[in-house]
């Protein structure tokens, strides 16, 4: 099946593979299968399934400037018009975990949209250490790139029915930055959830600016989890981030949890805190209500 969407003068073309087609050959080449190598050692497998009753699910392609971008979709069956959720991966891309992170938004009644937004850059499933694949994989996707793809993602996205009219945008770790970024970007998001998300860095040729930068003209609500043993992003980049949130409009709030370090929603992971992991979910879901994401 092939989608044909409009973005500004370029013709975006979407295969879509749908859930219970046999697509190992295309998942094994378009997102990975399994974890990343780089995450080892994880659990088995994700402690949290979700399943797809009730559900239309399925992974797709969207060619954006000749290159085809791996999307996850996950939506209610037969609802017309549903709120539209942004899943924005870690750096270890769209595996199992942010999948069923997009189940789970389904399940109460979004259309979650996973891209793979490092797919320019090579496989971030195949690497087998975290060095290489920030300086590989990570290091070599600008962020005007992945705001640029995100646009053309939220374009595609209205095009299948989604209401983006009513969007948000959730993200984990590198996922966490970029809904800070995006939500500054794009004056349709409405409402941003940041688990994690690093706040504070040098200025790069791909990475200008970080969210501390952007965050006293912000006007889209974000809430940021974030863990208060995460010796990654320490408490005072949090409290930074704070104070310049502090001098502008944006009402944007954040939750540190104080026993839970870096990835507590990652429920593959040892880093795993299945209290917090739980509050900060009721805490996003409560949020995009809140502000009108629902």
């Amino acid at each position: 099946m092939k989608d044909l969407v409009q973005d500004g003068d370029s013709l975006v073309g979407a295969s879509t593979f749908e859930e219970g087609v046999d697509r190992r050959v295309f998942l094994k080449a378009a997102v990975g299968s399994g974890f990343a190598a780089a995450t080892l050692p994880v659990a088995a497998q994700t402690l949290v399934k979700t399943d797809i009753t009730g559900l239309s699910t399925g992974d797709h392609l969207i060619v954006i400037n000749g290159q085809e971008v791996p999307v996850y979709r996950a939506q209610p069956e037969g609802k017309t018009n549903p709120p539209v959720i942004l899943v924005i991966s870690e750096i270890f891309g769209v595996h199992e975990h942010i999948k069923d992170v997009a189940r789970r938004f389904a399940k109460q009644g979004y259309m979650a949209v996973a891209p793979d937004l490092f797919v320019r850059a090579g496989d971030a499933g195949s690497v087998p250490n975290i060095a290489d694949l920030m300086k590989d994989i990570v290091g070599k996707t600008p962020d005007a790139q992945v705001m640029s793809d995100l646009d053309t993602v939220v374009n595609w996205a209205a095009q299948r029915g989604g209401d983006t009219g009513r969007l948000g945008i959730t993200g984990f770790c590198w996922g966490g930055r970029i809904t800070w970024l995006y939500s500054a970007h794009n004056p349709k998001v409405k409402a941003g959830v940041a688990w994690y998300g690093r706040l504070v860095g040098d200025a790069t040729a791909n990475s200008p600016k970080h969210p501390v930068d952007i965050a006293q003209n912000l006007k889209t609500p974000v809430l940021g989890l974030y863990g208060g043993k995460d010796t990654g992003i320490p408490l005072d980049t949090v409290n930074r981030m704070k104070a310049e949130l502090a001098k502008g409009n944006s009402k944007s709030e954040f939750v540190v949890y104080p026993d839970a370090g870096h990835a507590f929603h990652a429920d593959y992971r040892p880093s795993f805190n299945e209290a917090d992991a739980k509050d900060g979910w009721r805490r996003a879901l409560d949020w995009f209500r809140k502000h009108g994401v629902v």
